[in-house]
C-alpha cells in the first residue's frame, strides 16, 4: 500500500479588523491615529466623509459640523465589542464612531462636488477596485477638496516578510504576518492614480520602521527604530499616509472679440504741426488782404 504524502495545513490568517487587535495592528493604528490629528485638525469645511475601519476615528480632530463614518459592509452583532482587545483594565478605551450608512464605496450616495474631506483608512486596500473607488471619491470632493488615505506598505520589511510567507505557502509552511485579504498598494502606483484623477499630492509621509515581530514586547525593543528610520530609510516603513487636494480645472473666462478696424495702408497721416501751421498762415494772408 503505497503511503499517502499530505502538505501541512497553513494556519488561518486574520481578517483585517481582527488583525488590528494584536499588537502589531495597535502599534500602526496608534501611528495613524497621530498622523490623522495633526494633517485633518486645520482642514475647513462642512461634509466630511470616513469610508471603512470603524476601529479608528479619522475624524476626532477635525472641527467639520458634519462628519459621518460609512463602512462598507452591515456591523457585527450587537454584542460584539469593536474597541480594542488591548487595552488595560482599568483604562477607558475612547468610544467608536457611530455608523452613519453602508455603501459600496465605488457609488457613494452624495452629489457631484458636495464633501470637503474624504478619509480612506486602508478602505483602497479592501476595495475590489481600488482606481474606481478613488475615481468615485474625486467626484463627490469640491474643488480644493481633500483626500486623506492611509495603508500598508509592500515596499517594507513587513511587505518582504508577507512577500516571501506567500512562497513558502505552497509547500504549507508560511504563516502570513499581514491580512490575506486585501491588494497592498503601493504608495508611487497611488500617486499615479492620483495624477490621473486631478489630485496634487499635498503631504506623504512614513511609519512604522520596527520589523515583522509579533508581541508587544519585541515591538518596543525596536522603538529606536522610529526615530532613526525617518532619518535614515525614510520611504521602507510599513505604514504610509498621504493627502492630495483636489484640483479640478474651472471654467475659462473669454471676453468679447473687439476687432479694430483695418486702416488703409494708402491713407494720408495727418500731421498736427503741419495742419497748425497751415491754418496760421491763411489767417495771417486774410489778415494782409
Amino acid at each position: 500500500m503505497q503511503p499517502i504524502f499530505t502538505s501541512p495545513v497553513p494556519p488561518p490568517t486574520l481578517p483585517l479588523h481582527e488583525w488590528f487587535q494584536t499588537p502589531p495592528g495597535q502599534y500602526v493604528l496608534a501611528w495613524e491615529r497621530a498622523q490623522f490629528d495633526a494633517a485633518l485638525a486645520d482642514v475647513f469645511g462642512y461634509h466630511a466623509l470616513q469610508i471603512g475601519l470603524a476601529d479608528i476615528d479619522a475624524l476626532a480632530a477635525n472641527r467639520m459640523p458634519h462628519r459621518w463614518l460609512a463602512m462598507t459592509s452591515a456591523p457585527g452583532a450587537p454584542d460584539e465589542d469593536p474597541t480594542p482587545a488591548t487595552v488595560a483594565a482599568g483604562d477607558e478605551a475612547p468610544p467608536p464612531p457611530r455608523i452613519a450608512l453602508v455603501t459600496d464605496p465605488t457609488a457613494l450616495p452624495f452629489a457631484e462636488a458636495s464633501l470637503d474631506l474624504v478619509v480612506l483608512p486602508h478602505t483602497l486596500e479592501l476595495s475590489a477596485d481600488p482606481h474606481a473607488s478613488l475615481r468615485e471619491v474625486q467626484r463627490v470632493l469640491v474643488h480644493e477638496g481633500r483626500v486623506a488615505i492611509a495603508g500598508l506598505n509592500p515596499a517594507s520589511l513587513w511587505g518582504l516578510r508577507q512577500y516571501r510567507a506567500h512562497l513558502l505557502r505552497g509547500a504549507g509552511q508560511g504563516q502570513l504576518y499581514l491580512p490575506e485579504a486585501g491588494e497592498f498598494i503601493g504608495h508611487w502606483r497611488l500617486r499615479d492614480w492620483l495624477r490621473l484623477l486631478q489630485f496634487e499630492l499635498e503631504s506623504l509621509s512614513f511609519g512604522c520602521y520596527a520589523p515583522a515581530v509579533r508581541s508587544a514586547r519585541n515591538l518596543a525593543r525596536f522603538g529606536w527604530m522610529d526615530r532613526v528610520g525617518a532619518r535614515w530609510w525614510p520611504i521602507f516603513g510599513a505604514a504610509y499616509f498621504m493627502v492630495a487636494v483636489k484640483r479640478s480645472a474651472g471654467p475659462k473666462l473669454v471676453g468679447a472679440a473687439w476687432k479694430k478696424s483695418p486702416v488703409p495702408a494708402n491713407a494720408p497721416v495727418s500731421i498736427a504741426g503741419r495742419a497748425g501751421l497751415a491754418s496760421a498762415g491763411g489767417q495771417k494772408d486774410h489778415e494782409s488782404h
